[in-house]
């Protein structure tokens, strides 16, 4: 006898931009009766990050979680200085477009919660509602410092417990009850097996933008969170989070009085949104689309 797999809650969804790239998405089927979910992960992450967030609320709501250019099954750009946000929030608008889809509600951990603030610039009537997740207008020099010492590296690695060990050495000062269990569990999202070997499942190129952008001018975010914030927010820090730190979390709460704001203990940038704090916060949120 074969033993057969069960399907896959989802499907897996493509799309093609005004560039030429085919960019990838799941689709998680859930009503139709109101917004869907729109998961927009972190600058190396997938649309894997969020399968069990996805579980859980399909079927209730639709839920789709895009891989950003250059992460997971999506093309990479030849053109690395794309790779930016703005670029990421035409993607979305065009992905929304073809899938007729005329509002959701984002929900963006780290760089996709910058891509969701970018949107109320360019086309804030999609957006219904809003999670920001271990992000906000001010991003700390201590975090980003940190992912600079990762990012656009391309090593491999002979084993899932290599990659395991290597994710930890990264960021383990983030998540310091994690076992090696954990570790596992995240190396299988953050990585990909390719002939052979397993190695990170983005573009190295991605990095390309934050030398290119050292000289530049900063964008002072301030006003997109303002106008994010006209629409119903929830706002999600990890405690010892170095990205989004507690000083800026707090301006963010004068700035939003109307949002909500929750912190996980415990844990840094980000958190997985698989926390209970977390959860009950989501739950709650979503609680006013019925």
């Amino acid at each position: 006898m074969t033993s057969e797999s069960a399907p896959e809650p989802y499907r897996d969804g493509y799309f093609t931009v005004r560039d030429g790239l085919r960019l990838h998405y799941r689709d998680y089927p859930g009503s139709a009766d109101r917004p869907p979910l729109l998961c927009l992960p972190g600058l190396t992450r997938n649309a894997r990050d969020y399968a069990e967030l996805a579980e859980r609320y399909s079927p209730r709501f639709r839920v789709l979680a895009l891989d950003t250019r250059g992460r997971g099954m999506s093309e990479y750009d030849p053109q690395p200085l794309r790779y930016i946000p703005p670029t990421y929030a035409f993607d979305v608008v065009e992905m929304l477009d073809q899938l007729d889809v005329q509002e959701a509600v984002f929900i963006g951990t780290s760089l996709g919660g910058l891509v969701t603030m970018a949107m109320t610039a360019i086309a804030p009537r999609r957006i219904a509602a809003a999670v920001l997740n271990d992000v906000g207008p001010e991003i700390g020099t201590i975090g980003v410092d940190r992912i600079k010492t990762y990012v656009g590296m391309d090593p491999r690695f002979g084993s899932w417990d290599e990659a395991a060990r290597s994710v930890a050495a990264s960021i383990g000062e983030a998540f310091p009850g994690y076992k090696h269990e954990d570790w596992l569990r995240v190396a299988r999202r953050n990585c990909s097996e390719r002939d052979g070997e397993i190695r990170f499942d983005y573009d190295p190129a991605i990095a390309v933008p934050f030398s290119a952008g050292e000289s530049a001018p900063a964008i002072d975010m301030w006003p997109l969170f303002v106008g994010l914030a006209q629409k119903p927010l929830l706002a999600i820090r990890g405690e010892i989070s170095e990205l989004l730190t507690a000083e800026t979390f707090e301006r963010m709460m004068s700035a939003a009085p109307g949002a909500t704001f929750v912190t996980v203990p415990g844990v840094g940038h980000p958190p997985e949104l698989s926390e209970p704090e977390a959860l009950g916060a989501i739950d709650a949120f979503l609680s006013r689309f019925g």
